[in-house]
């Protein structure tokens, strides 16, 4: 019996909504046939210089800026490549803030002192385990590796684990470590790289 109740309760919210409820489907079809018209509302034409707008934003006048900004983004997902799921879930945030600027201006800085910018790329790719590589950067044209992007681990005594960001360049043999900055992970032992 209560089947029934429920089917003619169906019935009589049905006949009580009927007309109140407009398919999206019918005005579909009415917006088509304003497009039709040759007539122009104010909103339609807002809405075609606010495109013009946004598309004229997007355009990147200078390539060297261009090229220098996919050099940063390959930078940033390798580092967070070399530091695995489980790492990056703690790292991401204060590495992106203290370090990843950093790295951009040193990115930079090599792109300016190269004769043909395009020349510069990253070319190793992270190390596994416990290696320190996080990525090299180097000149296609003479197969010359000019810097060495770096994160090691230190067990400092009472305070627990750090990981150290630095770099290496080529013009020191690649022997003085300059520092980028440090992030403290804890007291316990890290996972190992892209683990």
């Amino acid at each position: 019996m209560a089947r029934w109740w429920r089917k003619i309760a169906v019935v009589f919210i049905t006949i009580l909504t009927l007309g109140i409820y407009t398919p999206t489907n019918l005005l579909e079809v009415d917006a088509d046939k304003r497009a039709n018209s040759s007539v122009s509302s104010s909103s339609d034409i807002d809405a075609a210089s606010a495109a013009v707008d946004t598309t004229q934003s997007y355009i990147i006048e200078d390539p060297r800026e261009a090229f220098l900004e996919n050099l940063h983004e390959e930078a940033k997902t390798l580092s967070i490549a070399k530091f695995g799921p489980r790492i990056a879930d703690k790292l991401e945030d204060e590495f992106t803030v203290m370090i990843l600027p950093q790295m951009e201006i040193v990115l930079a800085d090599l792109v300016e002192q190269s004769a043909m910018y395009k020349d510069v790329a990253i070319t190793e790719k992270p190390s596994e385990g416990y290696g320190e590589r996080i990525f090299n950067v180097s000149n296609n044209s003479t197969n010359e590796t000019l810097a060495k992007f770096h994160v090691r681990r230190e067990n400092r005594p009472l305070e627990g684990y750090y990981f150290n960001f630095h770099y290496h360049l080529s013009e020191d043999g690649f022997q003085k470590h300059y520092h980028m900055g440090d992030i403290y992970w804890n007291k316990n032992t890290p996972p190992k790289w892209m683990a």
